[in-house]
């Protein structure tokens, strides 16, 4: 036994389905170099995680059990598992969802942390365990690719980066149209990747150019990582057919699969098969079946071995009787395997150990990738790429720097030489040096957590360098930012203002502003060097800048900072900017030692001592800089850039960016067991409806830069029905328009200015054209992607939430539990109901647990008619075979079920009522019954083989084979010869195709499904966002720590106040920095508001409720930390600072700042709900808006046009300056420092003086906090309104393309 297991027994049954494959009669040869071999030996990989609470609940539990001894609890996630990977071997890891086969991968690639991780076992690379040291790849479930790069673009970047120095140019390019060729990626090759919002690419499309992307790498080892899920059954042939060609030349290619089709079986060499962790076999796949046959487990007759298999080392958990039956069985099979190891264990481990390393010429990563400079000309390539094919960003940071450097200085413009003009001019420097480069910082924040991601993924691959990163990120934006911006702020700002028209000074005031943009860009990659998500990145970024804001000398003058914190001016790059800009100003390169003298109204004139408060040296001295400080703060101001560079380059370098593994809620009740039954109606009850499809077609008309338009045919004309009570199934390849259409039937296909979707002919239920309502009311849709889950719920949670949100109000609370847990039986959902769901960054359940959860979530509601988009798509076969058993129950209580579908079982076929089969471009090839499928095809001349899958064998007939030329000019002759043959064939009509009954059954239109009332939605929601918020530490930090630390820096800086004239900039400083608190509330927004969104969407397009019940829901969840904040703002800011101890001011700063914190969020809602697509376009457009408010405040400038402060009325800072000042500075008096009785007669002795002085005097203080409260309810109704109007116009832009439709159809 134990020697046939290592060879192979002989050929099973299914050795002999494929005869000729495409990886043995390939005529391409990828021209890709030779490889080191390199052999994988597993020797008992054991992987287990700590699933003891933490955090919160971790310190009650302290409290609870004070003198219970601290254990942890551990779960297992592998067990014991070996294996042997040769090179030049192709093996596939089998397993049902949650089997391990993920975590496996992970460890195998070295690519899965954490602190609660234990992992066991040896995992050896030529005798060696260190992974770095072979060439190696790894392609993931989800796709890191740039969307607005194309397939070409895409892979020669990839080429140019991953190919070692001695290729040339032209081995590169020829390449990389080898790999476009071998993936079938040809007619897509010059198609952007898109994403999202820009359709670009398909599902399958963008997987085939991951894969290409890592083989361009030419790895010695490459894991692949459910590398078919989303590819048609003839594109994953081609794809494994392609795999084994790469392994026989030489390479290991381990890979985790699902569904493959009997061809592809005879395509591994070695097979992992794993259930709940635990290997039951590993080994040769010649002797995987002669094995489980020797163990009583025969494969029977035309049954696909992989599927096989999967069945068999499932656990079936729809019900107890199953459960229990099943996990007998595998426990069996994984006992009968632990034995066979054992006798052989020892053997094994002696060769494995005792064979020669074989010698890899690859040591390191130097010689990996390309050298340091062909690195950086690809990254600023390609950087400039997408930086140009993104308009609204490109767009958005010129717009900002034009605003507010118009803006800016139309609020200083042409100052003079007054006392209040020099007032003002301190307040315009302070602005230059600080207001631009705040908002780079935030933005080029934001930026970060975007593209770093790509850095990271290339720079875990070796494919690039830290160095090389940074560099070519700065070279690419040298002239359209990085020179652009300083130099137009600079240019407009410093002459409206009216400084020195000097040459020498205004290059001085560029030159340092240009520094100022090179620190900010350059803070903020370290920023997000620390942390990858964009809460925690800006909160360093926003402390670290208050700190730079306070340092600066003109909020608080460096003289009156607080000895214990004075050091750190020097540390703050704004005091340096500042001081040298104002150096520049009013020392400037004039020979008199008093600096420049402006306009003193004495009759003396300068010589006046009264006039000493107008010479420049004055005002350099009461900011506490010296006189000469231009050239020694520039040199400072490099060492900054310089330092932030170096800090952000060192932690890139050297801090691992890993997954970690998310923890399992605990549960002492198993509430799902024993409510197996899906409460169905009968079929008298339940109202069938058909779905008639007359001429259906879409078309797309784009907008480029120029307005030119092109038409693109999406779907050509469809006619064909599907009907209630089967499967109605849709099969094409990638690229046929399988989801278009179902977008289209399910009305999701929402324009914009740039593109308009042109819908034809027509859409009936029951002969009845449904109106938008009554499709939204009727349909659920299952999408491809699970964005609407939350990652931080366990999935009973999610389908609790869902079942309380979308059922009946007429059903109690118990009864919608029920249903929820019976749907989460009846999906196999039982054994992962208490993990959390998980996302990119924390692994939780695997891809197809969350493919189950979401087409769950959809059937909780019994619709009348179901879409799925590939609703088999990353589930193992046995999952699938189960899903599809739930589906065709759903359908035969007499639902009308549409559902993609890529990779159908063998045995699923005969189940398929309609089918309608599209080609690539949209053009429909059969509809109508299964049954009559294969006659159809029949009598073109295509006979199905007996033995072959009937939906493989129709996908491989109407795809074309791009791999070969002669091949390719083959099968489009043979596909273009099936459309011809399809549409010359007669079609009935659908109308008559209805049948008696159904064509007097009444429209649909008296079964609406109503959404779930605001206020029973309100409190389901109110729940399920706190406890997603709880458990998110990201969204923890944004809500609770901005303001806090706000406060402490803030306190530090200023406290005590003090009671002299010099003091009184730092006490109107003091307040005015209470406006940075608008910020505060923006980032928080930026922070939670977009993830929230995205869940809102995906269930207000289900109909599950209405949008106010979203937007109380989260108002509601805001408020309170607001307060909570607010309160810790004021304790801190009035107690320990030192502003008047009263109840009255408490509550008046606690008040001001949660007005302005709640304005800012307000203002985030507002433009992150007008522009969903492109959050860092809004994050410009907040910033620029905020940042101007607080310079019409009063404080910065005493002169504001007067049509700016007509619509600084709009502003919260206007309101918070209004009653702040006067309640902070009234009744005050301030002490003339020693030697200073001159100059103290001209200024400000008591509070009131200073409110007169800056013009604040004016109002109620009471009615301005009247005012500032109003603002809180103004903005965010205003909020409301442009959400509703948001989703009004989605409403009226479906609306005007139905029009445009009947309009076109009239013509």
């Amino acid at each position: 036994m134990d020697k046939d297991l290592e060879a192979g027994f002989p050929d099973g049954p299914a050795d002999n389905i494929i005869k000729d494959s495409p990886a043995e009669r390939s005529e391409n040869k990828l021209s890709l170099h030779a490889v080191d071999p390199v052999n994988v030996h597993v020797r008992n990989l054991s992987v287990d995680i700590d699933v003891s609470p933490g955090g919160i609940a971790a310190l009650s539990n302290v409290f609870k059990r004070r003198n219970a001894p601290s254990t942890k609890i551990y779960k297992n996630i592998l067990h014991d598992v070996s294996a042997s990977m040769p090179s030049g071997s192709l093996t596939a890891v089998l397993g049902g969802s949650g089997s391990g086969k993920t975590t496996m991968l992970h460890a195998l690639s070295h690519r899965i942390s954490g602190g609660r991780l234990q992992i066991k076992g040896d995992i050896l690379y030529n005798g060696d365990p260190q992974l770095s040291n072979i060439r190696n790849a790894y392609v993931m479930q989800t796709d890191i690719l740039l969307p607005t790069l194309t397939v070409r673009e895409t892979l020669l970047y990839a080429a140019e980066l991953r190919l070692p120095p001695p290729t040339t140019p032209a081995e590169r390019r020829q390449v990389v149209e080898d790999i476009i060729l071998e993936l079938g990626l040809k007619e897509c090759a010059d198609t952007r990747i898109g994403n999202d919002i820009h359709k670009g690419c398909s599902g399958g499309e963008k997987r085939r150019t991951s894969l290409g992307v890592q083989m361009l790498a030419n790895p010695s080892v490459l894991f692949l990582d459910e590398v078919t899920t989303g590819l048609d059954a003839a594109s994953a042939f081609q794809l494994i057919s392609t795999l084994k060609l790469l392994a026989n030349k030489g390479r290991t290619i381990i890979v985790t699969i699902h569904q493959p089709r009997s061809e592809i079986w005879g395509l591994f060499d070695r097979l992992v098969l794993l259930s709940g962790g635990a290997a039951v076999y590993s080994g040769s796949r010649k002797g995987c079946l002669p094995y489980f046959e020797s163990i009583g487990f025969a494969l029977p007759a035309f049954v696909n071995p992989a599927e096989f298999l999967v069945d068999l080392a499932a656990i079936d958990n729809r019900s107890a009787v199953l459960e229990q039956e099943s996990t007998t069985r595998v426990e069996a099979l994984a006992r009968a395997w632990r034995d066979v190891t054992d006798s052989r264990a020892s053997s094994v481990i002696e060769k494995s150990s005792g064979e020669p390393a074989v010698t890899t010429t690859v040591k390191g990563k130097g010689k990996r990738h390309a050298y340091p400079a062909r690195q950086i000309r690809v990254l600023t390539e390609r950087t400039l790429k997408t930086t140009y094919r993104d308009p609204l960003g490109m767009s958005g940071s010129l717009i900002e720097v034009l605003t507010i450097a118009i803006i800016t200085g139309w609020i200083f413009i042409n100052l003079d030489g007054s006392l209040a003009g020099i007032r003002s001019r301190q307040g315009a420097l302070y602005n230059a040096a600080s207001l631009q480069g705040y908002l780079i910082l935030i933005f080029e924040t934001y930026r970060l957590t975007i593209d770093i991601e790509l850095f990271d993924r290339e720079y875990a691959e070796g494919v690039t360098n830290v160095s090389s990163f940074l560099i070519s990120r700065r070279l690419a934006r040298l002239l359209m930012e990085d020179i652009l911006i300083p130099l137009l702020f600079s240019v407009i700002y410093y002459f409206m203002v009216g400084f020195d028209a000097r040459a020498d000074q205004f290059f001085v005031f560029f030159a340092v502003n240009l520094l100022l943009h090179y620190i900010a860009v350059n803070l903020a990659m370290l920023c997000v060097s620390v942390t990858r998500d964009f809460a925690g990145a800006s909160l360093i970024a926003n402390m670290a800048f208050t700190i730079q804001s306070l340092g600066g000398g003109y909020f608080v003058q460096s003289n009156q900072i607080p000895v214990w914190v004075r050091w750190m001016k020097y540390t703050a790059y704004t005091f340096y900017g500042f001081g040298a800009m104002a150096a520049n100003e009013f020392i400037g390169h004039t020979s008199n030692p008093a600096g420049r003298i402006y306009d003193c109204p004495a009759p003396g004139g300068a010589l006046d001592p009264i006039c000493e408060e107008y010479t420049g040296f004055y005002v350099m001295r009461s900011l506490g800089f010296p006189s000469d400080w231009i050239w020694r703060p520039i040199v400072a101001l490099v060492g900054f850039a310089l330092a932030f560079y170096l800090g952000a380059g060192t932690i890139l370098r050297y801090k691992r960016v890993g997954m970690g593994i998310s923890r399992a809620r605990q549960t002492e009740v198993d509430t799902s067991l024993g409510k197996e039954d899906l409460t169905a109606q009968s079929l008298d009850e339940r109202l069938r409806v058909t779905v008639s499809l007359d001429n259906y077609s879409l078309d797309i008309e784009k907008r480029d830069r120029k307005l030119q338009t092109s038409v693109k045919s999406i779907l050509k004309p469809i006619t064909t029905l599907f009907e209630p009570g089967v499967l109605n199934v849709i099969m094409g390849p990638s690229g046929s328009g399988k989801t278009s259409l179902l977008n289209l039937m399910a009305n999701r296909l929402h324009g914009s200015f740039a593109t308009t979707y042109q819908a034809k002919g027509n859409m009936k239920f029951n002969d009845t054209i449904p109106s938008a309502e009554v499709v939204k009311s009727m349909c659920s849709y299952v999408c491809q992607d699970d964005d609407a889950l939350l990652a931080c719920l366990t999935v009973r949670e999610n389908l609790h939430f869902a079942a309380g949100l979308r059922l009946p109000t007429h059903l109690t609370k118990a009864e919608k539990r029920q249903r929820a847990e019976s749907v989460l039986l009846k999906l196999g959902l039982k054994d992962c109901a208490d993990n959390l769901v998980g996302n990119e960054l924390v692994k939780g359940i695997s891809g197809g647990e969350k493919r189950r959860v979401t087409i769950a979530i959809q059937i909780l509601t019994d619709p009348r008619i179901l879409l799925l988009d590939e609703p088999t798509s990353g589930l193992d076969a046995f999952t699938a075979s189960s899903i599809m058993t739930v589906l065709r129950g759903l359908a035969e209580e007499g639902r009308t079920l549409i559902l993609t579908i890529h990779q159908a079982r063998s045995d699923l076929f005969t189940h398929f009522g309609n089918i309608l089969l599209l080609a690539r471009g949209g053009s429909p090839v059969f509809a109508g019954q299964g049954s009559s499928m294969l006659p159809h095809f029949a009598a073109l001349g295509f006979h199905c083989p007996t033995a072959t899958n009937p939906a493989d064998f129709a996908l491989d007939l109407i795809t074309v084979n791009l791999q070969h030329a002669t091949l390719e000019a083959s099968t489009r002759e043979k596909v273009h010869s099936l459309i011809l043959g399809w549409e010359s064939k007669p079609h009935l009509s659908t109308s008559s195709s209805l049948t008696q009954q159904q064509q007097h059954l009444p429209p649909p239109t008296t079964a609406l499904r109503a959404p779930t009332p605001t206020l029973t939605a309100l409190p389901l929601l109110l729940h399920r966002s706190a406890l997603n918020f709880r458990r998110s530490p990201p969204a923890l930090i944004a809500r609770t720590t901005q303001v806090l630390g706000f406060a402490i820096i803030l306190t530090l800086f200023f406290a005590p106040l003090r009671s002299d004239t010099y003091s009184i900039q730092s006490r109107l400083g003091f307040i005015q920095e209470f406006q940075a608190l608008y910020f505060v509330g923006m980032l928080q927004n930026v922070a939670v508001y977009p993830a929230e969104r995205a869940v809102f969407r995906r269930e207000h397009a289900d109909g599950a409720y209405p949008p106010l019940a979203f937007f109380l829901a989260y108002t509601v969840l805001e408020v309170p930390f607001e307060i909570f904040t607010s309160l810790l703002f004021a304790c801190l800011t009035v107690l320990a600072a030192g502003l008047p101890r009263t109840a009255t001011l408490f509550f008046v700063v606690a008040a001001n700042c949660f007005a302005i914190v709640n304005c800012g969020e307000s203002v985030g809602l507002i433009f992150n709900t007008l522009f969903p697509q492109h959050t860092g376009f809004a994050v410009n457009v907040m910033s620029t808006l905020l940042g101007l408010a607080p310079l019409m405040g009063g404080v910065m400038s005493l002169d504001v046009p007067a049509f700016l402060m007509a619509w600084n009325h709009l502003s919260p800072v206007k309101w918070s300056l209004g009653n702040l000042a006067p309640w902070t500075l009234r009744g005050l008096r301030f002490a003339c420092p020693e030697g200073e009785g001159n100059v103290c007669a001209g200024s400000a002795r008591t509070g009131e003086q200073v409110l007169m002085l800056y013009r604040l005097d004016d109002g109620n203080p009471g009615l301005q906090l009247l005012g500032l409260g109003v603002c809180v309810l103004v903005y965010r109704a205003v909020a409301w309104a442009i959400l509703e109007a948001r989703l009004r116009r989605w409403g009226w832009l479906m609306k005007g393309n139905k029009e445009k439709k009947k309009n076109d159809i009239n013509r």
